[in-house]
């Protein structure tokens, strides 16, 4: 048993107190509370306190700064209910007083799984062009429940995947000219698959995508043909296109096609009067 000996405002903190309890057979006590909690216990001077009061106060004013560490971790943007318990648990915050922080965040809607969910859905395939299969694992890394992640990807329909996976297409093809059709394809493949899109959406993608590329392929062959020309035309005629076939194999051109190639730069050169030996 104490009685309250003083009241007074701290000096760095105007919503938080100084409180000194005077114990029988003990040295005072002095605590900091915040400006609430001596609110809702009604402290004041001359106020007995008892042990088990006294331990009443002090875990109401943990709640209290837990709470405020939540708001200020929510201040930037909507976190998941796990985010906030793990952000929690860094800063020392015992279990006990964080459930007691999530109800009352969940009570004023700070946090809310199933809004957080279906935000974060939205935001990530607009502004990151990411696909179903990473937004989930995403959302199951922030602690989201099963049944919400479920709920917030019903939405993403397959009409929207296909729509962003195409855009994604289209702006590696402007991005990739100078690569043949099978290694561009084979990129954007990969690139659709790391973002998280379904198999059978890439696969709708490209065969829409990738089958008339004619003109581009000869344009992707001749820069190509070009680079390893000048690393090999020192070469005599056979070892130079056995390296030529090689290289541009290599770099996913069909044999067709680099034979084609090889046959119009050999006709070129008869006519400039120079042959390879």
């Amino acid at each position: 048993m104490g009685t309250i000996a003083g009241i007074a405002a701290t000096e760095q903190n105007g919503e938080r107190f100084w409180i000194i309890v005077h114990r029988d057979g003990a040295p005072p006590l002095r605590l900091t509370v915040d400006q609430d909690v001596l609110l809702q216990f009604r402290l004041k001077k001359g106020m007995e306190i008892s042990d088990d009061l006294l331990q009443h106060i002090m875990h109401a004013d943990e709640v209290k700064k837990a709470y405020q560490q939540a708001l200020y971790f929510l201040a930037r943007r909507m976190r998941s209910e796990h985010e906030v318990a793990a952000h929690l648990r860094k800063k020392g915050v015992p279990d006990s007083v964080i459930d007691e922080v999530l109800k009352k965040l969940r009570v004023e809607r700070y946090v809310d799984d199933e809004a957080f969910a279906a935000a974060y859905v939205r935001t990530q395939k607009k502004t990151a062009s990411k696909g179903p299969r990473l937004i989930r694992a995403e959302l199951e890394r922030l602690g989201v429940p099963d049944r919400l992640i479920e709920q917030s990807l019903a939405e993403y329909t397959l009409d929207e995947q296909a729509a962003i996976a195409r855009s994604l297409y289209e702006k590696a093809k402007k991005q990739r000219r100078m690569e043949s059709t099978r290694v561009f394809l084979e990129r954007v493949r990969q690139q659709l698959m790391r973002k998280g899109f379904q198999h059978e959406v890439i696969a709708a993608v490209l065969a829409d995508g990738g089958v008339h590329r004619g003109q581009e392929e000869w344009e992707a062959l001749n820069v190509q043909a070009e680079k390893a020309h000048r690393r090999y035309v020192r070469h005599p005629r056979p070892l130079y296109e056995q390296k030529m076939r090689q290289a541009l194999y290599r770099k996913g051109f069909s044999l067709d096609l680099v034979d084609e190639w090889l046959r119009r730069q050999d006709s070129e050169e008869g006519e400039k009067g120079g042959s390879r030996p």
